[in-house]
């Protein structure tokens, strides 16, 4: 007996976007997917190093805490850290300059980031809920510290649609050395429509999309016959079970591959793109190469209309050299994570701007956690996790550029003025993008859910 999987098989991905022209025109809109205000921002690229990186290797320049060296921390109440570890207070391990116009400070750790500082928005007072790898990265993604929950990219694809019918709505481009904390859950639909996931792109020059050719034995006249069927019998299950949308948000995605049968391969073609582009993005050095061709691939995916693009920096745990999780050795770590990462971001933001797409584009670069102003044990040469300070930053539409928002204390250990929330930081993200973040809601086991939960306040002075 045939199933609807040897359909799917013998009839090709190809033949199955007739259906999808035929379906097309009669598909209703999601009353939800309109922009609740004009949007400053149509798309997005989220950067997520993923570990947690220094705020004080980084981006927020503490001259105190290198006259505190070597000291106990006191008057800060009692001090918990992730495993139990307190050491001393360690200086800053690279020199902070002023950079650009705007005077904001960047660490000698990015160089090439350091030089796109008046285009960036650097929200120095993050906090979070849990120094834990998991439950913050899946906090920084979907708004909960439990999985189960949308992604923002979901809640994008979900409230605004589709720029582009040929490719996904929501692109993930993982870190070819492995995935971060909790997997592929930081880019799951949650509750939402299975068809509002992300897309996982594999790493590598080709075949970004597992199992996209049809097979060529396969006669035009069988696939006809095969997709009339499969199209009957889709048609029958669904009348059967009208509450369960997972046949729908299937088909929708085999329909979604049959077209990506021939926008992918012209989207990863890199022929076209000059000299000068691919050394911007360091795709000329070992170091840089793999990096870089995520952040030119996800430029070329937003061009194509690709709503939201997100890239992961930091891979698979233990080992202190394929992510930013810097326990036995900040210098050592942040160097080599370094050294991927800060050219082909700086050529990222450089070649949206050359474009004119930072005018309509937002590039948000995160991560879960800061680390702790003192060494993890005394004497030594890492720091623990740090969910009470940190940095995110921002660039491009709808922002204040080579602005810096927020204040830690004295050593970067809590913060100072204007705390930020992850659920600001959402609330901020849907607002650039035109979305109220206490409308754009789901209705869910007897709950109006919704990317903040029930917290969140937009960030105005982050506005321009």
């Amino acid at each position: 007996m045939w199933t609807r999987r040897d359909f799917v098989r013998d009839a090709g991905l190809a033949s199955i976007a007739l259906s999808w022209l035929l379906r097309n025109e009669a598909k209703a809109a999601d009353p939800s997917q309109a922009p609740h205000f004009p949007a400053k921002a149509k798309r997005v690229i989220q950067i997520f190093a993923a570990g947690g990186v220094s705020h004080l290797e980084t981006f927020d320049h503490k001259p105190e805490l290198a006259k505190h060296d070597g000291k106990e921390l006191t008057n800060k109440g009692t001090i918990d850290t992730f495993f139990g570890q307190p050491g001393r207070l360690k200086r800053p391990m690279f020199p902070f300059q002023k950079r650009g116009q705007s005077g904001q400070w960047v660490s000698d750790l990015l160089p090439n980031l350091a030089t796109c500082a008046d285009d960036i928005t650097f929200v120095r007072s993050m906090v979070a809920k849990s120094a834990n790898h998991t439950p913050a990265t899946f906090l920084m993604n979907s708004g909960f510290t439990m999985n189960g929950f949308p992604c923002m990219g979901a809640w994008l694809s979900y409230g605004l649609g589709t720029l582009n019918e040929d490719l996904p709505t929501f692109v993930v481009l993982p870190d070819p050395r492995g995935l971060p904390a909790g997997g592929s859950i930081n880019w799951s639909s949650g509750f939402l429509p299975a068809s509002h996931q992300g897309v996982y792109f594999r790493g590598g020059k080709n075949d970004p999309v597992a199992d996209l050719s049809t097979p060529e034995s396969i006669s035009p006249e069988s696939r006809r016959a095969s997709l009339e069927l499969l199209a009957a019998m889709n048609h029958a299950d669904q009348e059967s079970n009208p509450g369960d949308s997972s046949l729908a948000a299937r088909i929708h995605t085999y329909e979604l591959a049959a077209r990506m049968q021939t926008s992918i391969p012209e989207v990863i073609d890199f022929a076209g793109e000059s000299a000068a582009t691919r050394a911007l993005y360091g795709l000329d050095q070992p170091a840089t190469e793999p990096f870089g061709r995520n952040c030119l691939l996800a430029r070329r995916l937003l061009e194509r209309g690709v709503r939201f693009v997100q890239l992961y920096h930091g891979g698979a745990f233990g080992s202190p050299r394929i992510n930013w999780d810097a326990h036995e050795d900040i210098v050592e770590n942040h160097t080599a994570q370094a050294a991927g990462m800060d050219r082909p971001v700086a050529g990222l933001l450089k070649d949206l701007k050359a474009r004119g797409m930072l005018d309509d584009t937002l590039v948000l670069w995160t991560t879960e956690f800061g680390r702790t102003p003192f060494t993890q044990g005394i004497g030594g040469k890492g720091r623990d996790h740090h969910q009470l300070a940190f940095t995110c930053w921002m660039a491009g539409a709808g922002l204040k550029p080579g602005l810096g928002y927020g204040a830690t204390d004295e050593v970067g250990y809590a913060v100072a003025e204007n705390p930020v929330s992850t659920y600001d930081l959402h609330a901020t993200v849907l607002h650039l993008l035109g979305i109220d973040h206490k409308r754009l809601t789901y209705y869910h086991n007897g709950i109006n859910r919704r990317l903040t939960d029930v917290h969140g306040e937009v960030v105005t002075g982050l506005l321009a």
